[in-house]
């Protein structure tokens, strides 16, 4: 992977786990998704506009198809993944998702694509994989997956939000894999602006989102003045993270970028565990240190 290909993956972790622990605190639904992506397209308008205004109206069918699909796969995304973070730990949805995804659409890459995955590159893969097992929780997950609700109520409580952040994190993850590939194909290969991709896909989640907030209108009200400071935030932020990881895809394999994005975990770890206080700590920074070797190895390979 180019250096500075590796580079704009690393950027894009650390942004992308600050956002996803704005989203973990609002603990909003499809409402905080609808808010984000109308003040992103606020927010984003200026930089959109000065990219697109001679682009845009070149698009043929298959371009728009291409933005539409992103946009619907992205909400899909959104909401799978913030149900996630109000029904189990973040530090088991958020790793699951970023981490199976990622991998899938690896995978994807390499079978269909021809990409290849070099010896040390494959050995960086399992490192991602084994901190990923170790971030969401390790052996923890499959004691909660034998176990059937023996002992105390607590007991059955824990598990049973475990069970619910596997769930929701591979999920999640699925959909991850989705528009990783859809979107890289956009990027590398109908070869359109990373920054065009993110931002003109968003009007096709606003779309999708605007019915939610128009439905029951005192509740949005309610929400927006709990969570109007979370959404933008994520409105903010969360495009500069995506664009940066579109831009490594154009000068690296995604085989290589996808799982690199993960590095993203090493911070949420860290940054999640003492904010969230969700517990592991020490397990989760181990798992923290083998995605990091294995990013690196990725990086290098």
């Amino acid at each position: 992977m180019p250096f500075t290909a590796f580079l704009l993956v690393i950027l894009a972790g650390l942004i992308h786990a600050l956002w996803n622990i704005a989203a973990k605190k609002a603990g909003g639904d499809v409402r905080f998704a609808g808010f984000s992506a109308l003040l992103m397209a606020v927010v984003w308008a200026p930089v959109g506009l000065y990219v697109g205004w001679d682009v845009v109206p070149s698009w043929g069918w298959k371009e728009w198809t291409f933005i539409c699909a992103s946009g619907v796969l992205h909400v899909l995304y959104f909401i799978t993944l913030l149900r996630g973070y109000r029904k189990a730990d973040l530090t088991v949805v958020y790793p699951l998702a970023r981490g199976s995804g990622p991998l899938i659409s690896s995978g994807i890459a390499i079978v269909f694509l021809g990409e290849r995955l070099s010896v040390i590159g494959g050995v960086g893969v399992l490192a991602v994989v084994g901190g990923v097992f170790l971030i969401a929780g390790g052996p923890r997950l499959l004691l909660a997956l034998r176990q059937a609700g023996a002992g105390s109520v607590d007991q059955h409580n824990a598990q049973l939000r475990i069970r619910k952040g596997i769930f929701y994190g591979m999920f999640t993850g699925l959909f991850i894999a989705a528009y990783t590939v859809l979107d890289g194909y956009a990027v590398k290969i109908l070869m359109l602006s990373p920054i065009l991709v993110d931002y003109f896909g968003n009007f096709a989640r606003v779309a999708l989102l605007v019915p939610a907030l128009l439905r029951d209108r005192q509740a949005t009200r309610d929400s927006w003045r709990k969570e109007w400071k979370y959404a933008l935030v994520v409105a903010t932020i969360s495009p500069i993270s995506y664009v940066l990881v579109l831009y490594a895809m154009q000068a690296a394999p995604l085989s290589h970028v996808a799982p690199a994005r993960e590095v993203s975990m090493l911070f949420a770890a860290l940054i999640g565990g003492h904010l969230l206080d969700e517990g592991d700590r020490i397990q989760r920074i181990i798992g923290a240190i083998c995605i990091a070797i294995g990013v690196i190895a990725l990086g290098n390979f």
